[in-house]
């Protein structure tokens, strides 16, 4: 015993934490808490156990982050050249809307530039196709302007139903016009006059016989339509660009559904 005492002893004097310059690594921290004892207390009303599914809920919702507060880290490269387009598509339609109210550059220029965009309107197209089919007394004339009618009802279903479908705002804050609701062109995308513009144009292009300047004239009209509608801040460049081809579309499809000559005489007969 005295033996163990004497090695116990030589043990702490050889010990370096024992001496007084290190004594203070042995103390714990201020602050720190107790440890807990071994022993284990009687339950008492501030020591009940939660609820077995308490726990796991709390866990679960503490896991789950609203929307809003993700953030998208890692995003992809579709990603990131969709917004950058879109974001130049923007600045883009904004600096061309030099018409598109009474403080703009060419304020003084909105009058004639909505003038341009009336003649792609759909109103003046399809009372003017109706009144030149009664007119007609030829079958082809008739047969021309009764396919050119359904294009252009098919022009403004398809442009109503996309618009209503994407519900896309112009650049500038502009209420559409009566004109404007009566044919249900209200959104930005597509421009329903751009695409009414490029679809009659190829119509005319392909089943009327014109002279090369008149068909120069006449691509530039569907032009000038598309760009006074950006002109004015109805329209986003892409809106305009989107119409132009969805125009095309619609006249391909007026091709491969043609009406003969005998069904436009039964359909004239029966209105």
């Amino acid at each position: 015993m005295p033996a163990s005492q004497s090695r116990a002893r030589a043990r702490d004097r050889n010990n370096v934490l024992n001496r007084a310059e290190f004594l203070s690594l042995n103390q714990p921290p201020k602050g720190a808490p107790e440890p807990r004892s071994s022993g284990r207390k009687g339950p008492g009303p501030s020591a009940q156990p939660p609820p077995p599914g308490e726990g796991a809920r709390e866990r679960r919702q503490s896991q789950q982050l609203p929307e809003e507060d993700c953030m998208q880290l890692n995003p992809s490269f579709k990603g990131i050249a969709f917004n950058s387009l879109l974001a130049i598509d923007i600045c883009m339609s904004k600096r061309l809307g030099v018409c598109a109210g009474r403080a703009a550059s060419w304020a003084s220029a909105r009058s004639m530039v909505k003038l341009i965009g009336i003649t792609g309107h759909g109103i003046p197209w399809i009372g003017g196709t109706i009144l030149c089919l009664v007119k007609s007394s030829t079958l082809a004339g008739q047969e021309v302007l009764m396919n050119l009618l359904l294009a252009l009802l098919l022009d403004i279903m398809t442009v109503a139903g996309v618009q209503k479908l994407i519900k896309r705002r112009g650049p500038f804050e502009t209420n559409p016009s009566l004109l404007d609701y009566l044919t249900m062109d209200v959104y930005a995308f597509p421009a329903g006059h751009a695409s009414r513009a490029a679809m009659v144009s190829k119509f005319f292009l392909s089943h009327l016989v014109l002279a090369v300047p008149l068909r120069v004239l006449l691509v530039l009209w569907a032009f000038c339509v598309g760009l006074s509608r950006v002109m004015i801040g109805r329209h986003h460049i892409t809106d305009v660009i989107s119409g132009f081809i969805i125009g095309y579309f619609q006249f391909r499809l007026v091709e491969l559904v043609w009406m003969s000559s005998n069904t436009c005489q039964m359909l004239i007969s029966a209105w």
